[in-house]
């Protein structure tokens, strides 16, 4: 009878927890995905009863997934259109974009560096070959060694889009490196050197560079002021509630998902 009364017990338990396991559903744009990745993780490790599951495809995608009712949050790295704002409020869903994070591109030099900044166009001419000697710029006459992240890169990505420009391309003289650390590495050893970061990762083994004339800093980026700065977004349909409400609120939490936020090379939005 004891085993019977205890097989059931167990029985009940594991329909228990079956019951109680709840799911939530991710979608969108790979420049969040690793972040959220990151998030997603955290949050599971707190919540073993929630499972979420996340996957890219851009933020098109996750705009549509949110607009046809097939994810549960949608990932960002763009305001929306109009036509899908409209498109939304067609199907009667409120769209609720929520800027989690500004991602702030850094260029940087050696600390040995005199130049200070740079504007867009002189970056560009840089990381296209045209600008070759620091000289351009106010700086001692010494020939630039060009820095770039790999294409694989979310930040290489980020800077194509704010500073290349559509059809311009990082010239292949540039050297690429695989990480944020070997770029820091590669300039803190090189006073010729250029590269580019996330504001996250950059520490005094090397010197920003204002980009026309502003500092790239949280408080400039929050407020549109730095050129190579995007909010990065999630959107729920409506107010977050329940269980999706709980990761949310993980995800805003200084003391949580902000502060992965900034491990992750992004710039908080709450501290």
């Amino acid at each position: 009878m004891k085993k019977i009364l205890a097989l059931f017990a167990a029985a009940m338990l594991l329909a228990s927890t079956a019951f109680a396991e709840t799911k939530i559903e991710v979608k969108g744009s790979t420049t969040v995905l690793p972040i959220m990745q990151k998030l997603v993780e955290a949050y599971m490790k707190k919540n073993p009863d929630v499972k979420i599951t996340v996957s890219g495809g851009g933020s098109g995608n996750g705009v549509k997934a949110i607009i046809d009712g097939t994810t549960d949050l949608a990932m960002s790295s763009r305001h929306m259109k109009d036509k899908e704002v409209k498109l939304a409020a067609d199907k009667g869903v409120k769209a609720n974009p929520i800027i989690i994070a500004i991602d702030a591109i850094i260029p940087i030099v050696n600390p040995a560096n005199k130049v200070k900044g740079a504007t867009i166009e002189q970056l560009r001419d840089i990381y296209m070959g045209k600008i070759t000697n620091w000289k351009e710029l106010g700086g001692d006459d010494e020939s630039i060694v060009v820095i770039s992240r790999d294409t694989s890169s979310g930040t290489y990505e980020a800077w194509q889009e704010l500073v290349m420009g559509k059809g311009n391309r990082v010239f292949p003289g540039a050297l690429l490196q695989a990480s944020s650390g070997a770029v820091l590495q590669a300039i803190g050893k090189n006073k010729k050197a250029i590269g580019y970061d996330g504001y996250g990762y950059v520490n005094e083994t090397v010197k920003g560079l204002e980009v026309n004339g502003v500092p790239g800093n949280p408080g400039t980026a929050a407020a549109g002021k730095y050129a190579i700065s995007r909010p990065l977004f999630i959107i729920t349909n409506g107010e977050p509630q329940g269980t999706l409400k709980g990761f949310v609120d993980f995800i805003m939490d200084p003391a949580t998902g902000q502060k992965i936020v900034a491990e992750e090379g992004a710039v908080p939005v709450k501290k």
